[in-house]
């Protein structure tokens, strides 16, 4: 990963999507967002799932093309999901306007804005769960921990932890784009052309992304502290980046204000999961965990809804209001 510097260019789109799979574009507060959009054949999804890449990749991180049945846009709409993967501001379509990026709460409402807009032409059936990769882990966090939560289910984050596994300088920066091992792992953990087609996904780090890296471990307890949704956190067998003992779980899982925190570990996996052999089990898994949320949610009872209109209409299992103004 290297850092965006303010004379870089966006990266130009490449085709790297999946048959089915459409590119899409989302306003949020005035910042277009590119990204890619996977819906199911049925007119209402039974919940949107909102796919939030790591530093230094695109919204294809989830749309791996390496063989068929990896990605998670395709996997997701086959099973009643719409599957909505967004470039983070900074990325893609939003690099020439954010050159620099965003902060971690900037990052936070123009995601906000960006879920309200999209739901206002879209149906989003009981509402948005997160699955969140590295650095978009803590986007995802920060979401969920606004508002209490409000138009959520859940959120699954996977390559994210509270401490790291490296010393601070040794962390991607300006001119420092990262040990790649550290990245991806063994290389036996992805298949045949994952790495010719994960080039056209990685991009430069915007600055103001890379410099708050350093500050995460601080930043989180009082992002934890407000996040009461179920949360699903997976380490990979080969996750290089941060600290996944006992110890260092517990620490970041007794920090949660929910009640509910799952943790996996996934075997045959590097840093990157959706892009090896093991992402078509992480992302099952992932689907899992959601419909676990939508059960969860039908037990305790579903609030009313309103049509994209914002007209009241009658539910239908896994509906949830969602309105972020």
């Amino acid at each position: 990963m290297n850092v965006r510097r303010r004379s870089d260019r966006a990266t130009p789109v490449v085709d790297t999507t999946s048959r089915h799979v459409r590119e899409i574009v989302v306003e949020a507060n005035g910042i277009a967002l590119s990204g890619l959009l996977a819906e199911p054949d049925t007119p209402v999804p039974r919940a949107v799932v909102v796919a939030v890449h790591g530093g230094g990749m695109r919204a294809g991180y989830f749309d791996s093309r390496a063989l068929p049945g990896l990605s998670l846009l395709e996997l997701g709409a086959r099973h009643g999901y719409t599957v909505l993967a967004l470039d983070r501001p900074g990325y893609g379509l939003s690099a020439e306007r954010l050159p620099e990026g965003q902060s971690l709460s900037d990052q936070t409402d123009t995601l906000h804005a960006a879920l309200a807009s999209f739901a206002r032409d879209h149906e989003v059936g009981a509402g948005f769960f997160l699955v969140a990769h590295s650095n978009g882990g803590k986007l995802a966090f920060s979401a969920v921990a606004r508002d209490g939560g409000t138009g959520f289910l859940g959120l699954d984050v996977s390559g994210l932890g509270t401490r790291y596994a490296v010393d601070l300088p040794q962390l991607p920066g300006a001119g420092v784009p990262g040990d790649w091992r550290r990245h991806w792992g063994a290389l036996r953990l992805y298949p045949p052309g994952a790495f010719a087609l994960g080039r056209a996904l990685v991009v430069p780090v915007p600055r103001l992304e890379a410099e708050e890296l350093p500050r995460w471990p601080g930043m989180y307890p009082s992002i934890a502290a407000r996040v009461h949704l179920p949360v699903r956190l997976t380490f990979a067998e080969q996750e290089r980046w941060w600290c996944h003992d006992d110890e260092a779980v517990a620490d970041m899982t007794g920090r949660l204000a929910t009640r509910r925190v799952t943790v996996a570990r996934q075997p045959h996996a590097g840093h990157n999961i959706s892009l090896g052999w093991a992402a078509r089990t992480y992302h099952l898994r992932a689907l899992a965990f959601l419909e676990e949320c939508l059960l969860a949610r039908d037990a305790a009872g579903t609030p009313p809804v309103r049509s994209r209109e914002g007209s009241p209409r009658q539910k239908t299992p896994h509906q949830l209001d969602f309105n972020l103004g």
